[in-house]
């Protein structure tokens, strides 16, 4: 059932469970809890739509790295509204045990996440094991004219669906089913300790009208992003004073992003002409690519991060803004995409234009109105014989020479305390302190992106590929520093409570009935999307609920 909060009859009993949070995490979990008899009340702090209001409300401070306004939507269905639906498992090198990071490990097996994220994939339409595999977009490697064979550097697949999944619509039997009640204009201010329960008894939410209203339930989940989690909980007094879960000063800290940006470029010995692999294509029901990461074994000897870099082909267009205009313009048109795709469905379609990705572009993720659009149609003229020389090889299935490739870089930070999210002195439009990030990347993180660019530069040499032109150096100011809206970190979970903020369950250590979903509770971000793995903790989360209603019977947990 939808409701608006400011009209909305609440009930005088209790919630099961009250979820705060429409994106994947939030999203998921309730459409997980669906059918088990349990209450579940969903709080989404916009609307259907986005708002003023709901983008005043994504506001942030920050110092170092940027954090942008869209990886903070304010809408039913959260930031899977602006994302590119990338997905990726975690490595290895992630989950185990690292030692020049203090032994920091995810405390659940790695058999038990695989499973997870198979189950992702049945139920949520994300890639499964099969189609990162050897018979699915890996066999593409085997397509085209560029089979280099690396010696210091491995492959890693990312995939997205053709239409990434917008949970706002996505999970709308969730939304209507008269099990879960879904609260818009729902912006919860702060979890109320009750004494005598001693837990959680309740959440203040303001609507737009500036009325506070408070939802009962006996299980919180925060799941609204690895910024507005800890925010929350800093915000929330426990019962000693001290914010939930902050005993031993760990919310917000370690907060951890994907840094990205170009670094350099290969200049092709010879032309290519086909390599969809590696430079992005739609196949079946996903689009994807290939990137280059050094082996878990070599990060392990050498103390590094887990960092990638993606190939992207220069066209003689590329950088042209019309083009990036008209895939704003036909992505608006859903049937146009469709049409296309149904026309080419059984071909593999060979990435044309960075644009088309969809990668957290500015352009593609900026408000406007009829005449926005219509500056993006002018945009499109101006740049017209570009355009036209894009559509000849975008329309037809001729190939399109490719002389070099533009160098991506995707950092994995380390998780560092001063890497952090506080509580701002300025005050948002319900007179709620900002969140401020904190956080840049250190002397590790350089390292490690310089040592894949290193490796890079001598397979170019060695296996005779082209030159590596303006590549990475370690030099001021560092240019690998665009936010990926990757937010992870700040309530991470853990074994031990001094260096972590929830438990392996993802229980809020102190508080006794909240629960963490999301990136933010990642121990380590590894180089993958994030949103794949938070569909599987989300997943897990949902069953450790219902087994502790089941042997509870009911009763308070």
């Amino acid at each position: 059932m939808i409701h608006d909060l400011s009209t909305a009859q609440l009930p005088g009993e209790e919630y099961h469970v009250c979820i705060v949070g429409s994106g994947p995490a939030g999203a998921i979990l309730a459409s997980e809890l669906l059918g088990s008899n349990l209450r579940v009340a969903v709080l989404e702090s916009g609307l259907h739509k986005i708002t003023p209001r709901g983008d005043a409300l994504r506001e942030t401070e920050s110092s170092g790295l940027w954090v942008k306004p869209w990886s903070r939507e304010r809408v039913l269905g959260g930031a899977s509204t602006t994302w590119a639906g990338l997905s990726s498992p975690l490595d290895d090198a992630d989950l185990a045990p690292r030692a020049h990071l203090g032994g920091i490990d995810w405390p659940l097996p790695s058999a038990e996440l695989s499973e997870l994220w198979e189950q992702a994939a049945e139920r949520h339409r994300f890639p499964g094991s099969a189609h990162f595999g050897a018979e699915g977009f890996a066999r593409l490697r085997r397509k085209g004219d560029f089979h280099p064979g690396w010696r210091e550097l491995e492959e890693k697949v990312f995939l997205a669906p053709v239409e990434p999944q917008n949970f706002g619509t996505e999970c709308r039997q969730v939304w209507e089913s008269t099990e879960t009640t879904l609260l818009l204009d729902a912006t919860v201010t702060q979890l109320n300790w009750d004494q005598d329960l001693q837990r959680v008894g309740s959440v203040s939410a303001m609507d737009r009208k500036g009325n506070t209203h408070k939802i009962r339930a006996r299980v919180f989940v925060l799941a609204c992003g690895g910024i507005e989690n800890p925010r929350l909980l800093l915000a929330s007094p426990g019962p000693d004073g001290v914010a939930l879960g902050n005993g031993h000063d760990q919310v917000g800290r370690c907060f951890m992003n994907h840094p990205k940006s170009y670094a350099g470029e290969i200049r092709f010995r010879n032309p290519i002409r086909s390599a969809p692999y590696f430079f992005g294509c739609i196949d079946g029901g996903f689009a994807g690519y290939a990137g280059l990461r050094l082996p878990t074994k070599r990060q392990a000897d050498e103390g590094l991060m887990n960092s990638y870099v993606r190939l992207e082909p220069l066209f003689p267009w590329t950088d042209n803004p019309g083009i990036e205009a008209l895939v704003t313009l036909v992505k608006q048109a859903n049937g146009i995409m469709r049409l296309f795709r149904k026309s080419r469905a059984d071909e593999v379609v060979e990435l044309r234009d960075y644009s088309e990705t969809g990668d957290d572009s500015e352009v593609q993720n900026t408000r406007r109105g009829f005449g926005g659009w219509l500056a993006l149609l002018f945009t499109v003229l101006r740049h017209l014989p570009g355009v036209l020389h894009y559509l000849v090889y975008r329309l037809t299935r001729k190939p399109a020479p490719i002389r070099g490739a533009r160098i991506r870089a995707f950092m994995e930070m380390e998780p560092r305390p001063e890497n952090r999210v506080v509580l701002s002195d300025k005050l948002d439009l319900n007179g709620q302190r900002l969140p401020h990030v904190s956080h840049n990347v250190s002397p590790l993180d350089r390292k490690s992106i310089l040592a894949v660019y290193s490796a890079l530069e001598r397979e170019v040499q060695e296996l005779d590929l082209g030159t590596l032109e303006g590549g990475l150096t370690d030099s001021d100011p560092w240019p690998i520093n665009q936010d990926a809206s990757h937010h992870m970190g700040t309530t991470r979970m853990g074994r031990d409570p001094a260096s972590s903020v929830t438990d392996p369950t993802l229980l809020v250590r102190g508080s006794g009935n909240v629960y963490a979903a999301g990136a933010s509770v990642f121990p380590t971000s590894g180089c993958a999307n994030p949103t794949y793995t938070i569909a599987a903790l989300s997943i897990r989360l949902a069953r450790h609920l219902e087994a502790q209603f089941a042997e509870s019977n009911g009763n308070r947990l």
